[in-house]
């Protein structure tokens, strides 16, 4: 299968009905497309930009892109594919990640020696596993690693993966919540070729973008004095860098609030004059869960970090 391909087409589906997200069915990322998009066809892709590519291409109207989460941080490799992407920002979406041990029928916790599963999952689980004397295996993701278990059929192997996965895979539940913090909480944006951006002063929305400050002192100090001096309250702001050097960085942001908003658009002003390539990457409503301080749902689980989880 060519790395660029989705791994399935469901040909019978219009791309209008479809979704694509990275990683394999039983994925978390799976999971979040069925809570926000249930009537949606998930189509699973190998990578981040496959899923993408599926949008870009047609196959699929919206892509479920994981991009940072409470324990692991930034998603690796998404912040560079966004600019690039061709596509807009048009939803958020967050999800509580739940950890469940996953092992085949007639597996005991008491017996299980290893656990396979994507690093930051492995890494989210430290305390149980050490307090069960498991032994982490790196594995690609938390969707394959069950898939895995449920090959090997040994009962001292597990996956630490989604419960879905069991379902999908035949694998029991031996443990589950099995993470070391409740907060431990995956944030998506969702992706779409068309521009869909709601109107000023039609709810609470969020606006994202990117920008390189220009090459003077203090330029990233002066650059972002506007939002202050104007009351916009920035809620992320990361730094990466391009093109293979350490200078100049790339920073990526989210704030609250419309750029039609006057405020915000006083803001943004300022900030051009200060900084190059100033780009918006989406202008969306902003999740209920944003405004709530968490997730609504409870424990439900995606697939979250890099390279799927």
């Amino acid at each position: 299968m060519p790395a660029s391909s989705p791994m399935s087409r469901p040909a019978p589906h219009r791309p209008a009905d479809i979704i694509s997200f990275q990683g394999q069915p039983g994925a978390y990322s799976h999971m979040a497309c069925r809570q926000m998009f249930p009537d949606m066809v998930p189509l699973p892709c190998p990578t981040f930009a496959d899923a993408i590519d599926a949008v870009r291409e047609g196959q699929a109207d919206q892509a479920m892109i994981p991009i940072d989460n409470t324990l692991a941080g930034r998603v690796a490799d998404v912040h560079r594919l966004l600019p690039r992407s061709g596509l807009s920002i048009t939803g958020e979406h967050f999800m509580r990640v739940s950890h469940c041990l996953l092992g085949v029928p007639g597996a005991s916790l008491g017996g299980v020696r290893t656990a396979l599963s994507h690093v930051h999952a492995l890494s989210q689980c430290h305390v149980f596993m050490e307090a069960n004397g498991i032994r982490p295996v790196v594995h690609s993701d938390t969707a394959s690693a069950a898939a895995r278990v449920a090959e090997l059929q040994d009962p001292t192997v597990s996956a630490i993966a989604s419960r879905l996965s069991a379902e999908i895979y035949g694998l029991d539940v031996l443990a589950e919540a099995i993470e070391d913090a409740e907060h431990n909480t995956t944030r998506f944006v969702v992706m779409m070729r068309d521009k869909v951006v709601p109107a000023a002063g039609n709810g609470p929305v969020v606006t994202s973008f990117i920008f390189q400050v220009r090459n003077v002192p203090a330029a990233l100090y002066k650059a972002l004095g506007g939002f202050a001096t104007n009351g916009v309250n920035m809620t992320k702001l990361e730094n990466y860098l391009i093109d293979g050097a350490f200078t100049p960085a790339v920073f990526y942001a989210d704030i609250e609030g419309h750029p039609d908003d006057r405020s915000v658009a006083l803001a943004m002003e300022e900030l051009r004059f200060f900084s190059t390539d100033v780009r918006i990457l989406g202008i969306y409503p902003a999740s209920p869960d944003r405004l709530a301080g968490g997730p609504a749902g409870g424990a439900a689980g995606l697939d979250g970090l890099p390279s799927g989880l």
